[in-house]
């Protein structure tokens, strides 16, 4: 729905300029153009406002990711490691709001969903994009490497924008490094290369 996009994109907006603490349901209403009851109508509250928008996010970012790992050719899997990293960065500095909340720790380290950390939730939409586009094999193993890189990955991109609206270049450079290094050990302990 068009008006429900609005009121989204007015949030991402004012999470970037006043952040969480000053948003308010009657400040997307009036940036939106729409009556305080129109947003209530489907936000109960800004918490739900922002869960609508985190999952927004993880919406796009698995369209870019797909996107990308299905348009390009491989020469060995840690280019996917990479993609993966740049479309996050990308998103960082170029989608409203996505600086600002992320998906959606500064609310609730559970806003993805009620039952599951927003990494975990990550982790689970990032492992069936790989096997979907990859074939790999999906397993317990795959499962629990591609948390424990998310997890990791998240730690080290936290620090490379913590003093640095654009991510520091060398930080970015060590994630990636770091989870490329982390998925060689599960490579060569699953019996040889990834197969993507």
């Amino acid at each position: 729905m068009v008006r429900v996009q609005r009121m989204l994109d007015c949030c991402a907006d004012l999470l970037d300029e006043v952040g969480y603490d000053n948003l308010s349901t009657t400040r997307i209403a009036e940036r939106a153009g729409v009556a305080i009851g129109s947003v209530y109508q489907f936000f109960p509250d800004k918490k739900a406002i922002t869960q609508a928008l985190g999952l927004r996010f993880l919406d796009q970012f698995s369209t870019r990711v797909t996107d990308r790992l299905a348009d390009t050719s491989f020469t060995h899997w840690t280019v996917a490691v990479d993609t993966i990293i740049d479309e996050y960065i990308d998103m960082h500095r170029n989608v409203p709001g996505f600086r600002s909340l992320h998906f959606g720790d500064i609310v609730d380290p559970r806003l993805l969903s009620g039952g599951s950390d927003n990494n975990r939730v990550i982790s689970v939409r990032l492992r069936r994009i790989i096997v979907s586009v990859t074939g790999i094999t999906d397993d317990d193993e795959l499962d629990r490497a591609i948390h424990v890189a998310v997890e990791a990955a998240d730690a080290v991109l936290k620090l490379a924008f913590r003093d640095s609206p654009d991510g520091d270049p060398a930080l970015v450079y060590e994630a990636k490094r770091l989870v490329s290094s982390y998925l060689s050990h599960f490579s060569e302990r699953t019996g040889g290369d990834l197969p993507w």
